[in-house]
């Protein structure tokens, strides 16, 4: 009888305790480094702040030849993403999204620091759940221009089952380069003109495509950072924007609070049992 006692008291305390070391020990955390490079020739093309998400593959910010959504054209015509971002977190909440910044554009490594206080690198680390959030989706602007951006069309598996990293890099090239095709392009309107006004706009209410060829209409205007942009730098397979990624496992074998606070309670019960015995 006294064993049937032990036994109803203690199972369910001591099931609790096991739970907490579990999930404590199976959880598939990493810690992401995610690093950015201008790839790209001298006086050639900058690139605004990268916007990222680790997801479960259900977001997906714009298709090719359909009219671009407001969320990439938050990309595409000024770099905020202040509609991608939103968006992305009403289709996935669980997702991690965030930003890698350079200070200001990403430039060619031979413009940057010239005159200006810009760089061709920069990094952040996300805390990301691997066994939540397996996809990546990024997306940022192309500049000088009105509504030129890179990013992925469909979302890109950078973890597989067991949480180990299958992907360490992503390199654009010129062909990369998409044209959301919502604002004509002008560079009297354009991001990264001196003189430009990215603020106003002129309507194109065309379909999302690659078009490298855009990149003409700025050829020969001087750009904040201080150099003349040649649009002759870039051909459809000039290397132009490197996404590194490098991932460290999250030491979750110590037991959690959870599970002390458990192995506490399963203690002191187990004392009160034996006192009143």
């Amino acid at each position: 009888m006294l064993n049937n006692k032990i036994t109803r008291k203690v199972l369910p305390i001591a099931f609790a305790f096991g739970a907490a070391f579990s999930s404590s020990a199976q959880a598939g955390l990493v810690d992401i480094t995610v690093t950015i490079e201008n790839l790209a020739p001298q006086n050639s093309v900058a690139f605004a702040p990268l916007r990222l998400g680790f997801h479960s593959g259900t977001f997906d910010a714009f298709n090719i030849n359909t009219p671009a959504t407001a969320a990439i054209i938050s990309v595409a015509e000024g770099g905020s993403g202040s509609d991608w971002f939103p968006a992305f977190a009403a289709a996935d909440p669980n997702a991690v999204l965030g930003t890698v910044a350079a200070g200001g554009p990403a430039l060619p490594a031979a413009n940057a620091g010239v005159s200006n206080p810009f760089s061709a690198t920069a990094s952040n680390t996300f805390r990301v759940d691997t066994s939540v959030n397996q996809f990546f989706t990024f997306a940022n602007m192309v500049v000088p221009s009105n509504d030129l951006f890179l990013g992925n069309d469909n979302p890109i598996k950078l973890f597989d089952d067991n949480g180990n990293l299958i992907l360490d890099m992503i390199v654009q090239t010129g062909a990369s380069i998409w044209d959301a095709n919502s604002e004509v392009a002008d560079p009297a309107n354009g991001a990264f003109v001196v003189g430009g006004n990215n603020g106003g706009r002129i309507a194109e209410n065309g379909l999302v495509d690659f078009d490298l060829s855009e990149l003409l209409a700025y050829d020969g205007f001087s750009t904040p950072a201080g150099y003349v942009f040649d649009s002759s730098t870039v051909n459809a397979d000039t290397e132009i924007y490197r996404i590194s990624f490098s991932a460290a496992q999250v030491d979750v074998s110590a037991p959690s609070m959870a599970a002390f606070m458990t192995l506490s309670a399963f203690g002191l019960a187990f004392r009160r049992f034996k006192s009143r015995t």
